[in-house]
């Protein structure tokens, strides 16, 4: 069988638990990396040794630079009872990794933190057979193409709609080549930079299928 039709047959599944009970989403991965207290070397890695700039607090490359670490943190939560895990990809975006110099790793960043996930996933079924998802993470970028970074300037954007579709896009088809079974559009605070994320999704799922969520904050 090949991975389209595995994945056509997992959202097949979680359709169908979906329609049993409600689902259980795992907790923050950014407080469990913390947690660890990495340095600047743990950030780099053997593939990043001699990097130009710092990267510690670029949570997203250790996906490739420290898989085990990032997929423990998936097992610790599986192993509670969660049904789906959410991608280690909150800031893979070029805009986003932008601020690391690292627009170049994005593809190569999505697609690992896909492949992160969905072995957990797999190690979790086999030890309890229950089936278990990804949720591919776009994360709302350090940009809004709403509000205006500068007080004194209310016109002022420093990104805008086309560029944050163009680079969900990137991240969007990295994420289910990676493995991902749903596109999670995470942590919204910005409803255009949303509406972006939502139409970049729908174009890929021109082509293939592409289940959405989303998980947004609200101030009442």
């Amino acid at each position: 069988m090949s991975e389209s039709e595995n994945r056509c047959e997992r959202i097949a599944q979680l359709k169908s638990l979906l329609a049993e009970r409600i689902v259980i989403l795992d907790g923050a991965m950014g407080t469990m990396v913390q947690n660890l207290k990495l340095s600047e070397d743990d950030f780099r890695g053997a593939l990043f040794a001699d990097y130009h700039m710092d990267i510690k607090g670029n949570n997203d490359i250790l996906v490739m630079t420290q898989p085990q670490l990032i997929r423990d943190i998936h097992l610790s939560f599986l192993r509670q009872g969660v049904d789906i895990i959410e991608t280690n990809s909150f800031n893979a975006t070029t805009i986003a990794q932008a601020d690391y110099d690292m627009q170049d790793q994005v593809t190569a960043l999505n697609i690992a933190a896909a492949k992160v996930a969905r072995e957990a996933c797999i190690q979790a079924q086999q030890e309890d057979g229950k089936p278990r998802f990804v949720g591919g993470v776009l994360g709302p970028t350090n940009r809004t193409a709403s509000i205006s970074p500068d007080v004194n300037d209310p016109g002022k954007r420093n990104t805008h709609f086309d560029e944050l579709v163009t680079a969900y896009i990137q991240a969007t088809e990295a994420l289910l080549k990676g493995g991902a079974d749903v596109i999670l559009i995470e942590t919204i605070f910005d409803t255009l930079n949303a509406k972006a994320a939502i139409f970049a999704v729908k174009s890929v799922e021109e082509r293939e299928l592409t289940p959405l969520a989303a998980s947004a904050n609200w101030n009442i």
